[in-house]
């Protein structure tokens, strides 16, 4: 079910590219990034309240709210860079630049989460970080 996910967020991640690159003509990439997170911001919390999930609020550990809010304020600072990026440049060449980020993922998880890489991982890796430096040429 993962892999069903995971192919959604690749869909949904590719609108959003285009549908921010017409939505930020003439708009401060800053300010239309709050916007876009005010609607996330809803989006989210609607859906822990449509499914009754907010009650696992005082659940949530010190340790898992201090990580979730270091990503938070990654996201935070990857989306201002991100709209700052399609502002000024191409999607079609920004948006590979970005999905490098996978790479970057990939050697963090062996590090830090001591994930194994495999051949299949680390070709895979090889090919995206080529695939990227082929764009920025």
């Amino acid at each position: 079910m993962w892999v069903f996910y995971a192919l959604l967020s690749a869909v949904f991640a590719s609108i959003t590219a285009i549908l921010a690159k017409i939505g930020i003509a003439g708009v401060s990439s800053n300010l239309a990034t709050a916007v876009r997170t005010v609607v996330i911001l809803i989006m989210a919390w609607g859906i822990v309240f449509l499914t009754g999930e907010y009650r696992g609020v005082a659940e949530i550990t010190q340790k898992s709210l201090i990580f979730l809010v270091l990503s938070g304020a990654a996201t935070g600072l990857s989306w201002l860079f991100y709209f700052k990026a399609i502002q000024l440049g191409e999607v079609s060449k920004v948006v590979p630049i970005d999905k490098f980020s996978v790479v970057i993922t990939m050697v963090l998880a062996f590090v830090v989460l001591g994930e194994k890489p495999d051949l299949k991982t680390i070709l895979g890796g090889l090919l995206i970080a080529g695939g990227t430096f082929v764009m920025i040429l």
